[in-house]
């Protein structure tokens, strides 16, 4: 059988495919939760209508991106019984633990302060609605961290043992799943960028709007708010990044050295900026390299030994039998660069607009003429022309593309270099595919599964386009006015509801 057309690689495809499609969902969910319950309490703080029409504009934009997530997120659990059924039979008693009460406890907890937020605008007091949406806030963190403990573990995995009479891993310690190094830092890291991503989608949208001088008073401050998200989630994405990166060498070093095409162990060994060689024999003809600078990402010093992509392979034969050992070495290579690139972008793009913003510049500020104010938009202390302003805001909008593109490579570098582990060092990703699924049923199921994500993503694309552009909603008297106790109002029946989304 054709290898590409084989069974094993039809489900990593379907796997990777469904995965990194509802992983865009993910990081927008998580921080636009945290983002609109922040914007909330500054409502209830201040009592500025600017942020109660951000609370909604953003939390509507919300809404539409969660929906979409769960809808994609339950194909997930259906593909390891699907394609999967060896590693969910292998494993299922560990992995399985996580996924459990990410369900029970995170997903439903989520689920039912969503509902008490969404339809408590006129039936709850102000400071309990607002508790609500910061108890959603909480449940998709838990969500992710629940998620993230099960695929640590199988980047790393601990607390479990194998029970040779019936062949299959069973959990010991649940705790040690829970907070193990590769758990916690992974979880930093995922949330760090969640925050990046989450930041550059406020900048972009409230770029278009301030580019077109709409809704200034409330995109000023998501435009602000934005920048600043991205500028602080930048930097700790990075510092978390490098934690990861330290673990990942001590753990998996096959990882470390694919993303770095080091094929010979080196110390010092140099940081690749590109490199092009031969996988075949094991060598690059091409490296424009930084010396010392990968001994000191990997140890923290400059001078320290990094095993390489053949050191690596060699020992790891040694230790698990005859066998290739490496995984696709330009994918892992390039998706460790395309992840680092968009992030950095992102992060610069977001600097550069807080220091040009830093005294309202950029911003839009009224003139007179006449009688009538009128907004434009300046750069620095004095205007700059139109075409050069057009640009600004162009890559600003552009901006919030950055963050989802570094995610999904992020986490394609991820589960690549890992490979051909499914659990590293325990399970093979040959071994763990569904025996009795012949080629045709997963080839037609990936079909399926993709030309139903694309219509997905159609319908989420029009619907996030059509509310990011209509702006934030206009106020309602029960909006302005909220009941001061459980109940509401005594409204008239034929009032409608001060939900408005």
């Amino acid at each position: 059988m054709d290898l590409a057309l084989a069974p094993e690689t039809l489900a990593r495809w379907q796997f990777g495919i469904t995965t990194v499609y509802h992983f865009l969902f993910v990081p927008l969910t998580i921080s636009l939760a945290a983002l609109t319950a922040g914007l909330q309490t500054a409502w209830v703080r201040t009592g500025k209508e600017k942020y109660l029409r951000a609370t909604k504009f953003w939390g509507k934009l919300f809404l539409i991106n969660i929906a979409m997530g769960v809808v994609t997120g339950i194909v997930q659990e259906f593909q390891f019984g699907m394609n999967w059924s060896d590693y969910s039979r292998f494993v299922g008693d560990v992995f399985g633990a996580p996924l459990a009460l990410e369900a029970l406890i995170a997903f439903f907890f989520e689920s039912t302060f969503i509902g008490l937020w969404i339809f408590g605008w006129d039936k709850l007091p102000k400071r309990i609605h607002l508790a609500c949406i910061w108890m959603v806030s909480i449940g998709t963190i838990l969500s992710a961290y629940f998620i993230l403990a099960a695929n640590s573990w199988m980047q790393h995995p601990v607390g479990y043992r194998i029970n040779e009479a019936n062949g299959r891993a069973e959990l010991t310690d649940f705790w040690a799943v829970l907070s193990q190094n590769t758990t916690v830092t992974q979880v930093f890291h995922t949330l760090t960028a969640a925050f990046l991503t989450g930041g550059a989608f406020m900048v972009g949208i409230a770029a278009y709007h301030l580019a077109r001088r709409k809704h200034i008073p409330v995109m000023k401050t998501s435009l602000r708010l934005g920048l600043v998200t991205v500028v602080i989630s930048g930097m700790l994405t990075a510092v978390s990044g490098d934690i990861l990166g330290k673990v990942m060498f001590r753990q998996q070093p096959m990882k470390m050295a694919a993303a770095e095409a080091l094929w010979d162990g080196e110390a010092p060994a140099p940081f690749s900026l590109f490199a092009y060689g031969d996988v075949d024999e094991g060598h690059n003809k091409v490296a424009i390299e930084i010396p010392g600078l990968l001994s000191f990402l990997a140890n923290d010093d400059f001078e320290s030994y990094v095993p390489g992509i053949n050191d690596t392979n060699e020992a790891e034969q040694k230790k698990y039998g005859p066998g290739d050992y490496r995984p696709n070495i330009p994918v892992t290579y390039w998706s460790f660069r395309w992840m680092i690139g968009f992030g950095m972008a992102s992060f610069s793009l977001g600097l550069l607009g807080l220091w040009l913003t830093r005294k309202k510049f950029l911003l839009p500020r009224a003139h007179r003429v006449g009688e009538e104010e009128v907004p434009h938009l300046v750069l620095f202390r004095q205007p700059l022309s139109p075409k050069l302003t057009r640009i600004y805001w162009r890559v600003a909008l552009w901006t919030l593309a950055f963050p989802l593109i570094a995610s999904s490579w992020g986490w394609i570098f991820t589960e690549m270099g890992r490979q051909p582990w499914v659990v590293y060092g325990v399970l093979r990703t040959r071994d763990a595919v569904s025996p009795g699924v012949s080629q045709g049923e997963v080839l037609t199921s990936m079909i399926a599964f993709s030309l139903l994500y694309a219509v997905l993503a159609v319908v989420e694309v029009k619907l996030l386009v059509k509310y990011a552009k209509a702006g934030p909603p206009e106020l309602t008297e029960a909006d302005l006015n909220p009941p001061t106790k459980i109940g509401g109002h005594d409204r008239d029946p034929d009032r409608p509801m001060a939900f408005s989304y």
